[in-house]
């Protein structure tokens, strides 16, 4: 079960990122991405990678089971703020072009991001 927890929770991190200022009209990061989430503690897990969705400069989960909210701005600043039932993790950074990476944190873990258009 902890090996679960931690699965679940390293995909609520991951799916979302990272509250800035976007445009609403459109944004040059629209599109999927594939992000990579990492922590420094084995008991947070560590490793999950995550697909999400920009559109319109605003993030969305592709799954069912996790929230995800938030915007990119047009300069490529990313916040977030993912949940899955009562957990609940922001994360923050910087996209550029077709990659980005950033930090996340959570009630009891945090870590770091990366990301790759697809």
């Amino acid at each position: 079960m902890n090996g679960i927890r931690k699965g679940l929770f390293a995909t609520i991190v991951a799916i979302g990122f990272p509250l800035g200022q976007a445009d609403a009209a459109g944004s040059a990061f629209d599109g999927t991405w594939n992000v990579r989430i990492s922590s420094s503690s084995e008991t947070c897990g560590n490793g999950a990678t995550v697909a999400i969705g920009i559109s319109n400069g605003q993030i969305a989960s592709s799954s069912a089971a996790v929230t995800a909210s938030g915007k990119v701005a047009d300069a490529g600043s990313i916040n977030v703020t993912l949940g899955a039932g009562i957990k609940h993790a922001v994360g923050s950074g910087r996209l550029s072009g077709t990659s980005g990476s950033g930090t996340w944190r959570g009630a009891m873990c945090s870590g770091t991001w990366t990301a790759e258009r697809m």
